[in-house]
């Protein structure tokens, strides 16, 4: 590789501020926070709303829009029934 024009790509820590999960993996990104990770490292922090622990796609508590109370055979009953002049 050419010196000088990539980024730092090291190893972050990113963690999910919804339940405290956290995670390691190699990023090019500048976090201002560091943390001590278990095992000494002194490793950059990067903080996230959500990951895949705490997202409902993932968790499988995302809801269905066909099985939420019918809406979608509603909608259609309602208007699905145009006729064409």
């Amino acid at each position: 590789m050419k010196e000088g024009i990539h980024p730092e790509y090291l190893e972050v820590c990113f963690v999910d501020l919804s339940n405290g999960f956290k995670f390691v993996t190699r990023s090019c990104l500048n976090a201002k926070e560091t943390v001590k990770m278990d095992d000494g490292r002194e490793l950059p922090l990067y903080k996230l709303d959500t990951s895949s622990e705490s997202h409902p796609f993932y968790t499988g508590t995302q809801k269905s829009v066909d099985t939420m109370g019918g809406r979608v055979e509603r909608f259609r009953n309602k208007y699905g029934k145009t006729a064409a002049k």
